[in-house]
């Protein structure tokens, strides 16, 4: 499966808050936007512009512009495969529609680099 992928403006941070946290005022705003409260922590991803300064900086976002069934098969495998075999950590956000991938901006290059190997393109 070849995909596309479209760089998203700005760089993203990702927080780990504990699991009873109110959702915060600072989350909501341009760009990606994405909470996930589990049984043990509140995890939230948004331009890092907005985030706390305990935040995880440093991330880069890119869609991936196919538009997926909840169960298509191997999307989120073809996107990350070649970034994992680069070396390369990822983190993954699943939306109904899409995917994307946060990885280290300072691994940029080198991410733009593995999926271009794999046959995938950037706009």
């Amino acid at each position: 499966m070849k995909l596309s992928f479209t760089p998203l403006i700005g760089e993203y941070a990702i927080t780990r808050l504990p699991a009873a946290t109110a959702t915060p005022d600072w989350v909501d705003g341009e760009g990606l936007v994405s909470m996930t409260r589990a049984q043990d922590e509140l995890s939230i991803v948004c331009r890092a512009d907005r985030a706390p300064d305990t935040a995880d900086r440093g991330w880069s976002a890119l869609r991936v512009d196919m538009l997926a069934a909840l169960d298509e098969p191997g999307v989120v495998l073809a996107a990350v495969t070649p970034i994992s075999t680069a070396g390369l950590g990822v983190f993954v956000i699943s939306t109904h529609l899409r995917d994307y991938l946060l990885v280290r901006t300072a691994e940029l290059e080198r991410v733009h680099a593995a999926l271009t190997a794999a046959g995938h393109t950037i706009d």
